[in-house]
């Protein structure tokens, strides 16, 4: 799982999706978007992808990370994006762009994008989020 954090409400939500898809035997590495060599995507059958959302896109590390996998490094790969916004309309989805770049460049999409609720800019999580992201992660590694 691939992620990018500023205040650490998006490293909490991939926290809880790791733990739901290794209650589901899914063994899971966290990794944050400026760290990991895109080579290691081989190593993998499912890729998470998940930033907070600035100005209605994934933070600048998450879209560099994304722009530099080359087209067929996610072919045959299945993936889930998410993110974590304000509950505002207006604030945009991070999930949903990097749902979009992940299907252009080969994913097979096994859950539609979903965001966490953020309550201020710099958090906390909206009550019960990680409890809905752990059941997400769980539900993925069924799917698969």
């Amino acid at each position: 799982m691939v992620y990018d954090s500023l205040y650490g409400n998006t490293e909490k939500v991939a926290r809880a999706l790791a733990q739901g898809l290794e209650s589901g035997e899914i063994k899971t590495d966290l990794i944050q978007a400026g760290e990991i060599d895109v080579n290691r995507l081989q190593d993998y059958d499912l890729v998470l992808v998940g930033s907070p959302t600035h100005a209605w896109r994934p933070s600048k590390l998450v879209k560099e990370f994304l722009g530099r996998i080359n087209e067929s490094a996610l072919s045959g790969k299945k993936a889930f994006a998410f993110d974590t916004k304000l509950s505002s309309r207006l604030a945009g989805s991070a999930a949903k762009h990097i749902e979009k770049a992940l299907s252009k460049q080969g994913a097979e999409i096994v859950r539609v994008w979903m965001s966490a609720i953020v309550t201020g800019r710099e958090g906390p999580l909206e009550e019960g989020t990680e409890k809905k992201f752990k059941d997400i992660g769980f539900e993925i590694a069924e799917l698969i």
